[in-house]
């Protein structure tokens, strides 16, 4: 084993005569000091240059806001949800309650993270094992998936915002989510005592989260009478309705049937085959988390079509941080010149990224435009609906560059009749099944 090399006065004094050897670091140090990094690295041209129109566009109203929570990936479901909804009940503008559905999610996730856990003590899994660790650690995050999303969609439904409106745990889940984290913990802490009755700490466990949870986001509608006017001011009234009937009435998209494609890039894992993450899902008895593993340019084609023909919105998951301008909301592979103010190259392949932990899927969204050249095939910019409020970008929405897409974006939601059949035939084959830690795991 090679033994570590103390930082020495002589290696210091080296790496100082190289720093003031070179003119461009000084002035970057001085630009960078004064201003931040993203305002020296800020590719100008590219910048200016990258057109915010498009060839189609969907208008799916005002942006939504998911506050200070990591509730991506129901946002930006529900924001496809709702464009179909507005179409169904002739309305300009209409929200789902994101709050509604993170109660049921979590309260799923609850009862599987304990069931889930129990079934690892009863098999002797030691507690400090990778995988207790990493369950431990990931316990009660806000993120998720499309899959996860419907399930609890086909479950519990769906009612408007207003009839379960934000809360200050659901706007701020910080202290939500840690205080249910330590409950799951101390739950399995007993699991692993001497002649612990699992189903016993798991009732209780499960009880308290229901109540914690009732008590930070308030008590969820069973029913509620429905009454609307239309955007051509005509009055509406259905009377009581469940959010599960309300759901299957006004989203009849088919949403729940869709597909999850993935770009892994990684060589081992071929593509048109099936993909699963090992422990990781919210509804015990709801579909699995899996994925079909597909060429980034076909998850391109889907969404450009679903767009350009059906119309309507198209969600996505992405590693959103690199190359990012939030304010102006902008995305492309070479907005920000890092490697020339740092005098490094950043030479990772996408491939790479995901293999040394470079980068993962961290958020979702909507894909609500697309400029087409004139072959009608070659994809140049997307438009994009965001859940980050509208006082950032375009009123909320953002502009992505085609290569951007190709390194940055993993995942697309397509209806499974888009799929050649080929693609269909691995829906039906097992999925390849990869360790709760994997990256492909990672949640938006």
């Amino acid at each position: 084993m090679t033994a570590l090399a103390p930082l020495d006065a002589r290696t210091l004094g080296t790496l100082d005569e190289h720093f003031k050897a070179g003119d461009a670091h000084r002035l970057a140090m001085n630009a960078v000091t004064a201003s931040g990094i993203a305002n020296v690295a800020r590719n100008y041209d590219r910048s200016r240059l990258l057109q915010r129109r498009f060839s189609v566009t969907v208008d799916n109203g005002e942006v939504t806001n998911q506050r200070r929570s990591g509730r991506c990936w129901l946002f930006s479901s529900l924001n496809v949800a709702r464009f179909v909804a507005k179409r169904s009940l002739n309305l300009k503008e209409f929200e789902f309650s994101q709050n509604y559905a993170m109660y049921y999610d979590k309260l799923e996730r609850i009862n599987y993270f304990l069931h889930d856990v129990a079934g690892l003590v009863r098999a002797g899994e030691p507690n400090d094992s990778r995988l207790m660790q990493h369950l431990l650690a990931d316990a009660m995050g806000d993120g998720g998936q499309w899959t996860m999303a419907m399930n609890v969609y086909r479950k519990y439904g769906a009612v408007p915002k207003d009839l379960f409106p934000e809360t200050e745990s659901s706007k701020n889940t910080g202290e939500m989510n840690i205080q249910l984290r330590s409950m799951l913990h101390t739950a399995v802490a007993h699991m692993y005592e001497d002649g612990a009755d699992l189903e016993s700490v798991v009732a209780e466990a499960l009880e308290a989260g229901h109540r914690m949870l009732t008590i930070h986001l308030g008590e969820p509608p069973k029913s509620f009478d429905w009454e609307w006017t239309d955007k051509d001011d005509t009055f509406h009234r259905v009377g009581e309705i469940t959010p599960v009937d309300f759901w299957k009435r006004y989203v009849d998209a088919g949403l729940e049937d869709y597909v999850c494609l993935v770009d892994d890039p990684r060589r081992e894992h071929p593509k048109g085959k099936k993909i699963g993450i090992e422990h990781l899902a919210n509804v015990a008895d709801g579909q699995a988390t899996e994925y079909l593993n597909v060429p980034n340019a076909f998850m391109k084609e889907c969404a450009r079509e679903i767009l350009s023909e059906q119309g309507i919105p198209v969600w996505f998951g992405c590693d959103c941080h690199p190359m990012m301008d939030r304010q102006n909301g902008a995305w492309a592979t070479d907005l920000f010149e890092y490697g020339r103010v740092y005098d490094v190259d950043f030479d990772l392949d996408k491939e790479q990224r995901v293999r040394f932990g470079d980068s993962a899927m961290n958020h979702a969204m909507a894909f609500v435009g697309v400029d087409v050249a004139d072959d009608q095939k070659t994809t140049r910019r997307w438009r994009v609906e965001n859940s980050w409020g509208d006082a950032v970008a375009d009123k909320g929405y953002f502009t992505m560059s085609d290569d951007w897409f190709t390194q940055y974006v993993y995942e697309v939601a397509v209806p499974k009749s888009m799929l050649p059949e080929e693609y269909r035939k691995a829906l039906d084959e097992p999925a390849i099944m990869l360790p709760a830690w994997d990256p492909m795991g990672a949640l938006a």
